[in-house]
């Protein structure tokens, strides 16, 4: 509840009050029960109003209802007037006069009036200072909002684009994989890794015998002819 807000309503009460001819006392609280906003109309006189317009924003607070509906079935239960009076300080009354002030669905405060000339004006002031508060929530009820229009199918849209996940990895990576662990019996591994030496070492000494057939043996006689420059 904020000042501003308060004193809205207490001026819209005032002018009610002014045209009934019937000054009153307003009190305005917040939520919690804690006076925002008091205004006497009749100083210096209607001191008693004072703390009645107050316990009946309270009480209306207390209860999120019009004091008039707590009136009513409060007063079949024995000792909850003088009960809840005395735990709230004299801020809590049954009488006509206090409701509720919500906004947007929501009870942000309480109003009570007090000091009416007639039966039913406290109520009266009170309902021309809610009418007042609803018509500024009308006023400035959020408006629609503009909503962007979707591009049309096999069309996207500069967003659409930028959000699009990027191209997959190839199938076949770049990098060599690597041997897998092993798991079993050791002599296992080391009979297999034997086997597969044997045949290696086969063909290494086939390329050797190979490579030393195709050089020719040269004996002591003809190299040293070969020096001598002569014959071989």
């Amino acid at each position: 509840m904020s000042v501003e807000i308060a004193r809205r309503i207490a001026e819209a009460c005032k002018q009610r009050a002014r045209e009934l001819r019937s000054p009153v006392s307003i009190a305005i609280v917040d939520a919690g029960g804690h006076l925002v906003l008091f205004e006497r109309m009749m100083a210096p006189y209607g001191w008693a109003t004072a703390n009645i317009s107050i316990a009946k924003a309270t009480t209306a607070v207390m209860f999120n209802q019009p004091t008039d509906a707590v009136a009513q079935w409060g007063s079949a239960i024995p000792g909850f007037a003088s009960s809840l009076a005395a735990m709230t300080q004299g801020r809590f009354i049954m009488a006509a006069g206090g409701w509720p002030i919500r906004l947007g669905g929501a009870t942000i405060g309480g109003i009570g009036i007090s000091g009416g000339n007639a039966p039913g004006r406290d109520d009266e002031i009170a309902r021309a200072g809610l009418a007042a508060l609803e018509a500024l929530g009308s006023v400035h009820s959020p408006q629609p909002q503009f909503q962007p229009q979707l591009p049309s199918a096999g069309v996207a849209s500069p967003a659409q684009s930028f959000l699009q996940p990027s191209l997959a990895y190839p199938a076949s990576s770049p990098y060599p994989a690597q041997e897998p662990a092993r798991a079993g019996n050791p002599a296992d591994y080391a009979l297999q890794e034997q086997a597969a030496a044997q045949p290696a070492a086969a063909n290494e000494g086939e390329l050797g015998q190979q490579g030393s057939e195709q050089i020719p043996q040269n004996d002591d006689t003809s190299l040293r002819k070969h020096l001598a420059g002569g014959p071989s």
